[in-house]
C-alpha cells in the first residue's frame, strides 16, 4: 500500500475518533448536571422531568458528523490523488478538532440549560435554539471539509484506467484485424 492510501485511511480514524471524543466529553458535562438537577428535583419532591434527557443526547450527533467524513475519506483511500494522504490527514486533523470543539461546548451549554429547565421549568425551546447553534458550528465544518474531500479522489483515474485498457487492447485488436484480413484474403484466394 502507497503512503496515500494509508494516510486517508489514518485521516478517517482520526476524524471518527475526535468527533467521538467532542461527543463523550459534551455528553458526560451534559448528562452531570442532569442527574445533579434530576437530584435536586428528587430533594424538594418535584417531578424530575425526563425533558432533560434531551440536552445529554444533543452532542451525540458530532459523532455521525465524522463518521460521515469518515466514510468518505475511506472513500478517497481507494482512489486517491498524488499527495492526497497528507492532506486527508491535515483535514481530519483540522475538521476533527472542530467538530470536537463543538460537541465539548454544546455539551457545556447543555448541562447548564438542564440545570436551568429543572429548577424554572421554563425556558426549553429557548435552550434547545442556543444548543441548535452551536451544533450549526459542527455541520458547516462536516459541509466545508466535505467540500475539501471531493478534490482528493481522483475522478480522471476511472478514465486512466480505461485509456491504460485500451492501450493495453489496442496491439490485441491490431492483430486479430490482421489475422480476420489474412482469414478473408486465403478465404478469397480459395475461391
Amino acid at each position: 500500500m502507497s503512503i496515500d492510501p494509508a494516510l486517508c485511511i489514518a485521516g478517517a480514524i482520526g476524524v471518527v475518533g475526535l468527533s467521538a471524543a467532542g461527543s463523550a466529553i459534551g455528553i458526560g458535562k451534559a448528562a452531570c448536571a442532569t442527574i445533579g438537577a434530576w437530584k435536586k428535583c428528587y430533594a424538594q419532591n418535584k417531578p424530575a422531568p425526563y425533558t432533560l434527557f434531551t440536552f445529554v443526547g444533543a452532542p451525540l450527533t458530532q459523532t455521525l458528523y465524522g463518521m460521515i467524513l469518515m466514510t468518505m475519506l475511506l472513500s478517497v483511500a481507494k482512489n486517491p490523488i498524488p499527495g492526497a494522504g497528507f492532506a486527508a490527514v491535515f483535514l481530519a486533523l483540522t475538521a476533527g478538532a472542530g467538530i470536537c470543539a463543538s460537541a465539548a461546548f454544546q455539551g457545556q451549554a447543555a448541562a447548564a440549560a438542564s440545570d436551568a429547565q429543572a429548577e424554572t421549568g421554563k425556558g426549553l425551546t429557548n435552550y434547545l435554539a442556543a444548543i441548535g447553534v452551536i451544533e450549526t458550528v459542527a455541520i458547516f465544518v462536516m459541509v466545508f471539509a466535505i467540500l475539501c474531500i471531493l478534490p482528493l479522489s481522483a475522478p480522471e483515474a476511472a478514465a486512466a484506467a480505461v485509456e491504460a485498457a485500451a492501450d493495453a487492447a489496442a496491439p490485441v485488436a491490431e492483430a486479430a484485424s490482421e489475422a480476420a484480413a489474412g482469414a478473408a484474403e486465403a478465404a478469397a484466394a480459395a475461391l
